[in-house]
C-alpha cells in the first residue's frame, strides 16, 4: 500500500543546472521496472508546478543512454555514483557535485499513450555526498584524504537526468598518491573533459550533529540496490537513520580507538545492518546503549594549546547497538511550548541535564601571554591593560549575561532550531564583548564536539555602506564561500537577498550543508530603514521552520522595537531579550582592579603600584553617576597613569582630575558650551527623533515639530518670555550648525524636487559626547529629556 511521503526540506543542497542538448538525446535503455499514479510533491522538484501532473502515472526505469559525438553513447543506471552540474545558489560559480542515482523515471498522462517517448523530460532521484567544503566552518577538526567524501545520511534531490554530467567511481579504498605528469599541451574541448574522480568514502556524516558514521560503501550499495522503496522512487532505502544511532555528545577522552570493521553477512538483512559498522571505544563505560562516533575531541584538560594538539585523532565510530528515537515534531522557536520546554529544562532538569552547556572555568586575569611582549616597567603594561582594545578573556561583573547569552544561543544550536536575541543596553555596558566572549566559548565547544557545528558571520552596522550589504556578508557565509581565501564575492545585495530568501524558503531539516548559522548584527540601530525591510528579513528567517538561523541583534536602546520597528517586525523578534544595565560604581572599580592584577602577573613582590585606591574610587563614582560606560573610566585612568609615568609615581586624585577636565573640555565640548540656546535645542531635537525613529537620518519637517515641543517644556534663563522661532528662523539656526559641521544635510539633484520639511538632516558629532555636555550645560531637565 502506497502511502503519501512528507515532503523534504532541499535547503542547502546543490541546484542542479540542467542542458536542453543532452536532453534531447537521452533515451531509455531498459524495460519498465514500475509504473504508479503521480505523487506531485515526490517526483517533481518543488521549483515546478505540481498541480499541473494532475492524472499522470510515474513510469520507472533502471537506465538510460545519451548520445554524444564521436559515436559515444554513456549509459547511466540506478546505483551509479555520478557527478552532477550544479550552481551554488545564485554564486556565478559552477562545480560537480557527487551523487548515486537512487531512482530515474519520466510523467506519463493517462490520456496521451501516442507521446513521443523523447519529448517526455525525463527525472532522477539523486543522494549526495559531502565534501569537506560543504561542511561547517566551526565543528571539530577531521584529517582528509584527497578526494574524500561523505555520504549524507538522509539527503536527496529530484533533478533532471540532462544535469548528470557523467559516472564517477567511489570507492572505499584510499587513493594512491597522484604521480606528477607534464602537462598536456594538445587542444581538447571542454566536453572531452568528462572523468573526475576517483573518490574515496568509507564514512557517512550527520551534518546537523557534526557526527561521522563508519560505512562499508559497496556493502551497503548492493544492499539498497536489492531493497524497494515504498513508495516507489522516494528513495528511503538509501537513507541512514543516523537518530538511531546517535550517542550522548560527551568530551572523549584522548585515546586511540581499536577499530574493527565488521564483513558483510550473506542475509540481506545482516547485510543492510552491517553496512554502518560498529568499533570499540576506549574511552568511558558509563553509556553502553551509544558508542562514540568519529570525533576530536581532546581530553579533559582546559588548556587551550591541548585543544588545538588533540584535534588530530583517529576518529571513533557507532556500534550497531540502536535506541529507536521517536519522531516528534518541533515545536517553532518562540511558541509558548519551546519557551516552557527551555524554562523546564533549565529549572527542573537533573544536574547531568543541566550541565549540558557546562563552560570551562573562566580567569577574569588577562592571559600573561598577552603581556609577554610588553618590556617590565609596571606604567607601560598598566597602560596596555587599560586600554579600551584590550579585552580579557571574561568580563567581570557580566557573568550573570554571559550565562544567559550563551544558554539562549546553545539551546537553539542543540535544538537545531532558529531564533532571535534582543540584546540591548547604553554604550560601553560590555554588550559586544560579551557576545564575542559568548561565541569563542561556543566555537570551543564545536571543535570539542560539544555542541552542534555551526557557521558564524559578524554584521557591524557602521562598517558596511548600506545596510542592505548586509546581504551579501550573509549569503557568503550561508554558501560556504572562503572570503579569507578567495575575496568577497562578486555578488549584489537584491540577488544575495533572492537567493537567502530561496535558502531559507523550504521546510523541515536541511540537507547537505544543513549546520546552524549564527549572525551577530551589531549596532542594530544603523541597520533601520524608512521600510526596515532588511532587519525584517533578518528576523523572519529565523522563524521558519528548519532555517538554523541564530540572531544576535545588538542595538543601544532596549525599547527600540517598541519605539522604532513596525508591528511586523516586532512579531518576528520574539521573546528572548536581555539587558545589560548601566554599571554600578563598584562595579567600574573592580574592572579596572582586574585589569590593574593582570598587569602585576609575573612582575616581582615589590612591584609599584601605579594608581590609587582613592582616584579608582573617586572617578568609579563620577562615572557611574553620568553613563555608567567602563570604556569611559579606563580611558581616565589610563591617562592617569600616562601623566604619572613621566616622573614614576603612583596617579593620584589629583591626576584624575586633571585628566577628567581635559577630557571634559575637549574641542566638542567647548563649541557646544559656546552655541546658542535654540542651536542646543535644535540638536537635542534632533537627538531625540533619532532615538525615537532608530535611524540617523531625520526629515526636517520631524525637528522642527520637535523643536517647536521642547521650546514649551525648557526655558532659556537670559529670556524671560520665549516665543516659538519661525521656519525661516530655525533654517537659519539650521545652517548655523551646518557651516559648523555639526549637522550635514540632504543635497544633490534628487533634493530639489523636495520641499524643505522633507529634506534629511544628520548629525556629524558623536551623539554621547552631544548628550553628555548638553545635559552638562542645560541641567536636570535637560538630562532627563534627553534620556527618555
Amino acid at each position: 500500500m502506497n502511502k503519501t511521503p512528507t515532503r523534504r526540506s532541499r535547503r542547502g543542497q546543490p541546484i542542479a543546472v540542467a542542458s536542453s542538448k543532452d536532453a534531447a538525446n537521452e533515451t531509455w535503455d531498459s524495460p519498465i521496472a514500475h509504473e504508479r499514479p503521480t505523487i506531485p510533491n515526490l517526483d517533481l522538484p518543488t521549483s515546478e508546478d505540481q498541480d499541473k501532473v494532475e492524472g499522470y502515472m510515474t513510469v520507472f526505469h533502471d537506465a538510460f543512454r545519451r548520445s554524444e559525438r564521436a559515436g559515444k553513447s554513456p549509459l547511466f543506471s540506478v546505483g551509479d555514483t555520478v557527478a552532477v552540474e550544479t550552481e551554488s545558489g545564485y554564486r556565478r560559480d559552477t562545480k560537480l557535485s557527487i551523487a548515486v542515482i537512487v531512482a530515474m523515471w519520466e510523467l506519463v498522462p493517462d490520456d496521451d499513450e501516442d507521446e513521443d517517448q523523447e519529448t517526455r523530460e525525463k527525472w532522477a532521484r539523486v543522494h549526495w555526498f559531502l565534501r569537506p567544503t560543504e561542511l561547517a566552518a566551526i565543528r571539530v577538526k577531521r584529517e582528509h584524504l584527497e578526494n574524500e567524501i561523505y555520504y549524507s545520511l538522509a539527503s536527496d534531490e529530484v533533478i533532471r537526468t540532462s544535469s548528470i554530467r557523467c559516472t564517477c567511481v567511489v570507492s572505499e579504498d584510499p587513493p594512491p598518491p597522484k604521480s606528477t605528469k607534464a602537462p598536456n599541451k594538445r587542444w581538447v574541448y571542454a566536453d572531452d573533459v568528462k572523468s573526475i574522480g576517483p573518490f574515496y568514502c568509507n564514512t557517512a556524516i550527520n551534518s546537523l550533529r557534526g557526527l561521522y558514521y563508519d560505512i562499508n560503501w559497496n556493502s551497503f550499495r548492493d544492499g539498497a540496490l536489492g531493497e524497494r522503496d515504498d513508495p516507489w522512487g522516494s528513495g528511503d532505502c538509501w537513507n541512514l537513520n543516523g537518530e538511531d544511532h546517535q550517542p550522548p555528545r560527551k568530551k572523549q577522552k584522548h585515546v586511540q580507538p581499536k577499530s574493527k570493521r565488521v564483513q558483510p553477512k550473506s542475509k540481506r538483512a545482516e547485510s543492510r545492518e552491517d553496512a554502518y559498522t560498529s568499533s570499540d571505544s576506549d574511552g568511558d563505560g558509563d553509556d553502553d546503549d551509544h558508542l562514540p562516533t568519529f570525533d576530536d575531541a581532546s581530553d579533559s584538560s582546559s588548556d587551550p594549546e591541548s585543544l588545538v594538539d588533540s584535534d588530530i585523532d583517529e576518529p571513533k565510530t557507532p556500534s550497531k547497538s540502536r535506541k529507536r528515537g521517536r519522531n516528534i515534531a518541533h515545536p517553532t522557536p518562540h511558541s509558548k511550548a519551546a519557551l516552557k520546554r527551555r524554562s523546564k529544562a533549565a529549572g527542573s532538569a537533573s544536574p547531568r541535564k543541566r550541565a549540558r552547556l557546562a563552560v570551562r572555568s573562566k580567569n577574569t586575569n588577562l592571559a600573561f601571554d598577552s603581556l609577554a611582549h610588553l618590556p617590565q616597567d609596571p606604567w607601560l603594561r598598566a597602560m596596555h591593560v587599560l586600554h579600551v582594545g584590550s579585552r580579557p578573556d571574561a568580563l567581570p561583573c557580566r557573568e550573570v549575561e554571559f550565562e544567559k547569552v550563551l544558554n539562549s544561543v546553545g539551546d537553539l544550536l542543540e535544538e537545531g532550531s532558529g531564533g532571535c536575541v534582543y540584546i540591548s543596553g547604553v554604550p560601553g555596558t560590555g554588550k559586544t564583548a560579551t557576545v564575542h566572549a559568548v561565541v569563542r566559548e561556543l566555537k570551543r565547544m564545536a571543535e570539542c564536539n560539544e555542541t552542534n557545528p555551526f557557521t558564524y558571520v559578524e554584521i557591524n552596522g557602521l562598517r558596511i555602506p548600506e545596510p542592505a550589504a548586509a546581504y551579501s556578508l550573509l549569503w557568503e557565509a550561508v554558501s560556504g564561500h572562503s572570503v579569507a581565501k578567495d575575496g568577497h564575492l562578486n555578488i549584489g545585495s537584491k540577488e544575495s537577498l533572492k537567493a537567502l530568501t530561496a535558502h531559507f524558503s523550504g521546510g523541515g531539516a536541511r540537507g547537505p550543508g544543513g549546520h546552524a548559522c549564527v549572525v551577530l548584527m551589531d549596532e542594530l540601530d544603523q541597520l533601520m530603514t524608512a521600510k526596515q525591510d532588511v532587519v525584517y528579513n533578518f528576523f523572519n528567517w529565523p522563524t521558519l521552520a528548519g532555517s538554523k538561523l541564530v540572531v544576535l541583534a545588538v542595538a543601544n536602546t532596549m525599547d527600540l522595537p517598541e519605539r522604532a520597528m513596525t508591528g511586523r517586525v516586532r512579531s518576528r523578534l520574539g521573546m528572548t531579550r536581555i539587558n545589560f544595565q548601566p554599571y554600578r560604581a563598584e562595579q567600574l572599580q573592580e574592572i579596572v582592579e582586574a585589569r590593574l592584577a593582570s598587569a602585576k602577573e609575573g612582575q616581582p613582590a615589590d612591584a609599584p603600584d601605579v594608581l590609587h585606591a582613592d582616584a579608582l574610587k573617586l572617578t568609579s563614582k563620577r562615572v557611574s553617576s553620568v553613563s555608567g560606560d567602563a570604556r569611559r573610566i579606563l580611558d581616565i585612568c589610563r591617562r592617569a597613569v600616562e601623566l604619572a609615568h613621566s616622573e614614576r609615581r603612583m596617579a593620584t586624585v589629583r591626576d584624575v582630575t586633571e585628566v577628567t577636565k581635559q577630557m571634559q573640555n575637549s574641542p566638542t565640548a567647548a563649541y557646544l558650551r559656546q552655541c546658542s540656546f535654540h542651536e542646543r535645542m535644535m540638536l537635542a531635537s534632533l537627538i531625540k527623533c533619532i532615538k525615537r525613529e532608530g535611524v540617523d537620518e531625520i526629515k526636517w519637517g520631524e525637528v522642527v515639530y520637535q523643536h517647536g515641543t521642547y521650546v514649551k517644556v525648557l526655558e532659556d534663563p537670559t529670556v524671560h518670555e520665549l516665543r516659538v522661532p519661525t521656519h525661516n528662523e530655525l533654517g537659519i539656526v539650521r545652517d548655523s550648525l551646518v557651516a559648523s559641521h555639526a549637522l550635514i544635510v540632504e543635497s544633490g539633484a534628487a533634493v530639489l524636487r523636495k520641499t524643505d520639511l522633507e529634506k534629511k538632516v544628520m548629525l556629524s558629532l558623536e551623539q554621547a559626547e552631544v548628550e553628555r555636555v548638553l545635559g552638562e550645560v542645560g541641567g536636570d531637565k535637560w538630562r532627563n529629556i534627553l534620556t527618555s
